[in-house]
């Protein structure tokens, strides 16, 4: 017989959270099985988010398994564990929040993003858009729950993420899709923002039901 650790929370999610860090590995892996299968298929070439281009739409949901280079993708693959890691010891449902932001800020990017000229198109790929999205969303989560778990962990990610962040949503850099990180930051606000408010309804309806 085995134990494991549960989280729970009053809008009915429940983390067991050994499962939730074989999701995070899994999720991880699975990162980097594509770089490794996309030097072999060209698939950063047709699955590319490119802004306002239909042929750029299955990038929405393909970005952020998909990098430069192996450079790019160790720099994202820490951030990625961390956050996740922190997501999964939260109070949010874990795997709804990661699909929220990387599909709400990939639909942005796609309405919004650089998308070049005529003679060179901006496609942009990798999981920055997700770190930069969990980053801004453990920080407005805090600040909309006032919450102490939500703090403390605001904390952590501000103190570790904070000034990069801060700048890596600014063209101040070549080669960087600085509107992807701005757009996964924006996105992660609204997740937060609309879950917050959900969890709140709920824990209303539920202490209006409960008899005293």
């Amino acid at each position: 017989m085995s134990d494991s650790l549960k989280t729970s929370s009053a809008n009915g999610n429940q983390h067991q959270i050994g499962e939730e860090i074989k999701g995070v590995l899994t999720f991880v892996g699975v990162v980097w099985a594509v770089h490794i299968l996309d030097i072999f298929l060209p698939l950063g070439e047709s699955l590319a988010l490119i802004p306002r281009y239909l042929s750029g739409i299955p990038g929405i949901g393909a970005m952020t398994f998909l990098h430069a280079d192996f450079g790019h993708l160790i720099a994202n693959t820490f951030p990625l564990i961390v956050l996740l890691t922190l997501l999964a010891g939260s109070r949010a449902n874990s795997w709804q929040t990661v699909a929220s932001i990387s599909v709400l800020g990939g639909l942005l990017l796609w309405l919004f993003g650089r998308n070049g000229t005529d003679n060179q198109i901006v496609s942009h790929v990798g999981a920055s858009l997700l770190v930069f999205g969990l980053v801004t969303f453990f920080l407005a989560a805090a600040w909309f729950e006032k919450r102490l778990v939500p703090m403390l962990i605001a904390v952590v990610v501000g103190f570790m993420y904070g000034w990069s962040t801060l700048t890596g949503i600014l063209p101040l850099a070549k080669g960087v899709s600085w509107d992807g990180h701005l757009c996964g930051a924006i996105a992660g606000i609204l997740v937060a923002w609309l879950q917050t408010g959900l969890a709140n309804r709920s824990e209303a309806v539920i202490s209006r039901e409960t008899p005293l």
